[in-house]
């Protein structure tokens, strides 16, 4: 009798015996509540927000982790229960990071056949002519995340224009916004602040991205992964340890095991930032070239280096220039480059294509870029 009394019951159903606590609201309820009230918050998100519309054609950003696995799982449910209308598709990327990308990838496979939805790959090597391998085998392992996160930024792009979507949905959840906004606190990027915690963004752009889990906690989807036993791989990239975002990460973990709401607490900081009407904010715009959405990049295109100015149609799979310099120095250096400043220009006539840079940063910031050419030819640029 004593144990029987000691047993706890699911405070949302009053029936069942509670077999977790919520990482979100600290409530002790049973797994099928949790599985209900999981859904029905990511359901409302989705009609409180207006994500989706009838037959809308939906790219579903899958790496095969627990996020991607989890929002193709529950997406798939809801918009059966619900009657969304959505055409469901998988988008994945494929990096070339060996021991990590090809074991996810066959994760996103098996997910293909669970969830009966159509599967798009896209691949570094396919757009760029390099595998991430053989960028940091180049360029070393310091801010290699920063370049990734670019690429696979346009090869999502890509790959969703491919599909001809209407919508692109990853799965960032409310960590993974927390973090980002406390990065950009730390960077001084306060102008960023407002964008990265929009539940849409690229509304401007032909395909706008969603993120449904805007509001649930990592734990929460892990707990979600676990009791559906869902099929989802769990191996960290091998490169991320060297990312500055683990140390926001370890912060936020900190705050969260203090006070549970700190993760939400800073995410509606960011919604409700403000920026002063008389401040000039940087304008996010598009590469001149290629026409995909490029924030503080900034496209230099020498048509006198292929003499008739032909060359490649797309700049970022042509050529990418990366220097430790501030902004300036390395326009510069660029257009030193380009206007016949060594050898580089000649390798590029043999070619018969145009040569490009791109330029990452502020202007008082300083930077890496190293210049990667598909023409399998390499040339590290220092300026001082």
């Amino acid at each position: 009798m004593e144990g029987k009394r000691n047993v706890r019951i699911c405070c949302l159903c009053n029936e069942r015996r509670a077999s977790l606590k919520r990482p979100k609201t600290l409530q002790q309820i049973c797994t099928e509540c949790f599985y209900l009230a999981f859904e029905n918050e990511i359901h409302q998100i989705i009609l409180s927000n207006r994500l989706f519309s009838r037959g809308d054609r939906v790219a579903i950003g899958a790496s095969g982790g627990k996020d991607s696995t989890v929002l193709a799982y529950v997406l798939s449910k809801l918009n059966r229960v619900h009657d969304y209308g959505l055409h469901l598709f998988l988008l994945s990327v494929d990096e070339g990071i060996t021991g990590y990308r090809d074991d996810s990838l066959e994760t996103v496979h098996r997910n293909q056949i669970q969830y009966g939805l159509p599967l798009k790959i896209v691949s570094y090597k396919d757009l760029y002519g390099w595998t991430m391998d053989e960028i940091v085998k180049l360029i070393g392992l310091k801010n290699n995340c920063t370049f990734c996160g670019v690429f696979r930024r346009q090869a999502l792009d890509r790959g969703a224009a491919f599909l001809k979507v209407d919508k692109l949905v990853t799965g960032h959840n409310a960590d993974d916004i927390a973090e980002t906004i406390l990065l950009n606190i730390l960077r001084g990027d306060i102008a960023r602040l407002s964008r990265c915690s929009s539940i849409v963004t690229g509304e401007d752009g032909p395909i706008p991205r969603c993120k449904p889990f805007k509001y649930t906690y990592e734990k929460e989807i892990v707990m979600y992964a676990y009791f559906k036993k869902l099929d989802y791989f769990s191996t960290e990239c091998i490169y991320s340890p060297n990312a500055y975002r683990g140390f926001a990460r370890e912060f936020i973990k900190d705050l969260e095991r203090i006070r549970p709401r700190a993760i939400l607490d800073i995410i509606k900081s960011g919604e409700n930032f403000r920026i002063s009407t008389t401040t000039k904010m940087h304008e996010q715009g598009t590469c001149e070239r290629c026409g995909y959405i490029s924030s503080q990049w900034v496209l230099i295109d020498d048509q006198s280096s292929s003499g008739d100015g032909g060359g490649s149609t797309r700049c970022c799979s042509s050529a990418w220039w990366m220097f430790t310099v501030t902004v300036p120095e390395a326009l510069r250096s660029i257009s030193h480059v380009c206007s016949g400043g060594g050898q580089n220009q000649e390798k590029n006539k043999e070619k018969g294509g145009s040569l490009h840079g791109c330029i990452h940063g502020k202007e008082d910031e300083e930077m890496k870029v190293v210049f990667i050419d598909k023409g399998k030819r390499f040339s590290a640029v220092q300026s001082h």
